[in-house]
This record gives structure tokens, C-alpha cells and sequence, in this order.
């Protein structure tokens, strides 16, 4: 039986007869000598024909392979530096599965396509290499996630999608019908959910899908999106920028450290990356403010930034830069007010630098029953579907806070992405709703 092999096992095969089946990524000719170049979703494998080594039909069969035709190619592994990935196959013999069509051939060529073409294209789109280094680094950022709140004493719960009250507000909401006429919404965040469960566990985090129905055409949005949420008892908004910024130094080392290969077909200064160390920059909103109009945004005091806001206040940083202290006229009602000033709030937000904006958003959370009905009133939010929220700080209640990390735009910073449409492989937004 000859083996059967990933394009990635091949340097353990060196001199051995395997097989390796994928799709024909490209084909180059040259008199008797045809190079098929094969990708099976590990890597890309040049292959050699020689004419003369090969049935005349078989031969034949290589020279006209059309681009993404399905084969499983069998041939001896050998060494060569000049090959991408070091090693190329010496062709024995060759099984085409499918044989893409002339007539209907595969859509994207190596020209150059527009963004609206390589979007309606999506699922095709994927089985490029740029696409192919973006989903394996968001692959790494997602284990490195787990990995750290796994090895930090957290627990992974499950919160539910069909959520029956907003977390901040029903404007940004999706609502979908219910059973017997009752309404119900997609969640936006797990958040408060997590604290029911981090007070029965500790320490918790969820992860799983979020959607926000803000209508936004930014570089920075998307209607459907993948969210880490954190939570953590007896804790404070320190421990809270404490954990946020353990967290990415965490993240960044296991990109570089796995996924080097992929940073450099995306073209990405890994330098930037490898200057994200402990600890970061940290300002109040209070002099995020004043440094925002020193360099000219229009923003005043108790406004809210902005994309351009927060470019702003890290174009001139190495590593990300943490805000802390909101008003809390614009933060969500779950905000535990700054002890020190009743009109802020201790919640932190955590800008990338280069450009990339906000990351991470969290804080420290009410614990008192009193203050947060009083918050639930203020907002205009319904209590009685609240009321379990209410009863976690009814029942032995404590200091807490947490935050959440939206992957894809973490994707984005690692990766040097312009636009967060690239992150995740099927996005959705404004007007994407398909494939």
C-alpha cells in the first residue's frame, strides 16, 4: 500500500513513493516537462512530469489539467530548496477525481479581481493562499484564547443566543420571532449570563458568536462576529487590565512562535507584533481627551471616540494603550461607578496600536442590588427581565468585572488586514448577507 500524505509531511518522506490528494492550484508547461502545482489545504507541492517517465495519455492527461481540477497524485519526494516548501514530487502516476469543465471554468484566475467580484465569490475565494495564511492565524489566535483562560483556573460556559433583554439597549439588536407571539433578540454579548456563572464557578469565559445590528459600513464592523468574554469574581477593573493584557502579550507570542510562514505571505512586519510586551500604555478618558484635541479631533468631554479618535491616540505607540474611567453617560448600565467620581465609570477599553482601534472592552460590574435597579431605571430597561440579573447581587454578592475580545479584529491587527471583511470566512454585513 503506498502511503497517503499531507503536503506539510512531506520533508518525513524524503526519497519514499506517496500519494497526496488535493487540487491543482497551478500548472506550469515546458516543452516534455509539465509542473502541476498541487494544494490539498497544508501546503503547495510542485510536482515534475517528464514525458518521457510517463504513459503518453497520462501525460497528456497532466499537460491540459484545468485550475482546481480534483486528483490524487502518487510520485517519490525529493528534496529541492528552490521549491516552495522545500520539497517537490517526481510524478508516477495520476488519478484525476473531477476535471473542471473548459466551458465552465474556474472563476479566480491569477489576475486581478475587484473586491465585490472575490466577495460574491467567497467560498471559492478561500482556497487562496492569502485567505489560507488569514483563517490559519485566526485558527492560532482562537487555541491561544483557550489556552490561556484554560491554564488560568477559567471555566468555559455556554451562554445562549436567543437572549430575551438586551445587554445595552435593544437599538443595536436583532429580533426574531418566538414561540406564542413572544419576542426574542440575538445576543450581542454573553456578558450577563457569565456573571451568573462566574459567581457559581469563579472564574468563567464564554465564546461564541455575537451580532450587532448597527448599520456601519466601517472597515471595522460586522453584523455577525466571534466574541471572548472573561469574568472573573472578587475582582477589581485592576484585575481586569491585569488578565486583558496577559492575555494579548499571550496571543501575539503564540502567533509569531507557530505562524511565521503565514505573516510573511501576508507581508506583515512582524517587528510591530514582537514589540507587544507587558505593559502597555495607560491613560485616563480624561487625558485620552486632551491629547485627542491637541492633535485636533473635534471630540469634547463626554463624548464617545471614534475610529479616527482612536487612531489618534496610538499613532505614536508601539504596543496597545489602555483607557480606563468613561463617563458613564455613554457606557452601558452594568458599569460599577469610579468611587472617586459619581459621573465615570470604571470600564477600560483597549486600543491596538497602528491604527486598528478597539480590541477589548470591559470593566468592573455594579454589585450592589440598589444601584443597579436604579441603573436598570435610568436606561429604560424592562426590570422584570432583569430580575435574575438582580438576584446574583440579592445572593452573595461581590466585586466583579470581565470584558470581551472580538476576534476578528484582533484577526485584522495580527494579520495587518485593511478592511475586517477578510477575518472570519464567511463575513456578514451591511449589505453581505451572501454566500
Amino acid at each position: 500500500m503506498i502511503p497517503r500524505i499531507t503536503i506539510a509531511e512531506a520533508g518525513q518522506h524524503v526519497g519514499e513513493t506517496v500519494q497526496i490528494a488535493g487540487w491543482l492550484y497551478n500548472l506550469r508547461r515546458s516543452g516534455k516537462i509539465a509542473f502541476p502545482i498541487v494544494r490539498d489545504g497544508y501546503g503547495l507541492m510542485q510536482c515534475v512530469a517528464v514525458k518521457s517517465a510517463l504513459p503518453e495519455e497520462l501525460f497528456e492527461t497532466i499537460k491540459n489539467l484545468t485550475q482546481e481540477s480534483s486528483l490524487i497524485v502518487t510520485g517519490k519526494i525529493r528534496a529541492e530548496q528552490r521549491a516552495h516548501g522545500g520539497f517537490e514530487m517526481d510524478v508516477e502516476a495520476l488519478e484525476v477525481i473531477q476535471r473542471v469543465p473548459e466551458s465552465d471554468p474556474y472563476p479566480i484566475t491569477p489576475k486581478d479581481h475587484g473586491v465585490d467580484f472575490l466577495m460574491d465569490h467567497r467560498h471559492l475565494w478561500l482556497r487562496s493562499q492569502r485567505q489560507h495564511a488569514i483563517i490559519r492565524v485566526r485558527h492560532e489566535i482562537i487555541k491561544a484564547v483557550r489556552d490561556y483562560f484554560d491554564s488560568h483556573g477559567f471555566t468555559l460556559v455556554d451562554t445562549p443566543i436567543f437572549t430575551p433583554a438586551a445587554c445595552e439597549g435593544t437599538t443595536t439588536l436583532f429580533e426574531v420571532d418566538y414561540f406564542e407571539d413572544e419576542k426574542a433578540f440575538l445576543t450581542q454579548s454573553g456578558q450577563l449570563y457569565n456573571e451568573a456563572t462566574a459567581m457559581a464557578f469563579g472564574k468563567t469565559y464564554c465564546f461564541g458568536p455575537t451580532f450587532r445590528a448597527e448599520k456601519s459600513k466601517t472597515r471595522r464592523h460586522l453584523t455577525e462576529f466571534w466574541m471572548v468574554e472573561p469574568e472573573m469574581t472578587y475582582a477589581t477593573l485592576d484585575d481586569v487590565k491585569r488578565v486583558a493584557e496577559e492575555l494579548i502579550v499571550f496571543i501575539v507570542g503564540r502567533v509569531l512562535e507557530n505562524r511565521r510562514e503565514e505573516l510573511k505571505r501576508l507581508e506583515r512586519d512582524v517587528s510591530k507584533l514582537e514589540a507587544i510586551q507587558a505593559p502597555f500604555g495607560r491613560m485616563s478618558y480624561d487625558d485620552a481627551v486632551k491629547i485627542l484635541q491637541t492633535k485636533g479631533s473635534e471630540i469634547q468631554w463626554g463624548g464617545d471616540f471614534g475610529g479616527t479618535d482612536e487612531t489618534l491616540l496610538t499613532e505614536d505607540q508601539t504596543r496597545p494603550v489602555m483607557v480606563d474611567r468613561f463617563p458613564a453617560s455613554f457606557k452601558a448600565f452594568y458599569f460599577q461607578p469610579d468611587p472617586e467620581r459619581s459621573d465615570l465609570v470604571l470600564g477600560v477599553d483597549v486600543l491596538a496600536p497602528e491604527g486598528y482601534g478597539e480590541i477589548i472592552g470591559g470593566g468592573q460590574r455594579i454589585h450592589d442590588p440598589e444601584l443597579l435597579l436604579k441603573r436598570i431605571h435610568e436606561h429604560n430597561l424592562p426590570v422584570e427581565a432583569f430580575q435574575w440579573y438582580i438576584d446574583l447581587r440579592k445572593y452573595g454578592t461581590v466585586p466583579h468585572g470581565g470584558f470581551g475580545m472580538g476576534i476578528e479584529r484582533c484577526v485584522a491587527w495580527m494579520c495587518g488586514l485593511e478592511h475586517i471583511r477578510e477575518t472570519i470566512a464567511f463575513p456578514r454585513m451591511l449589505y453581505r448577507l451572501r454566500p
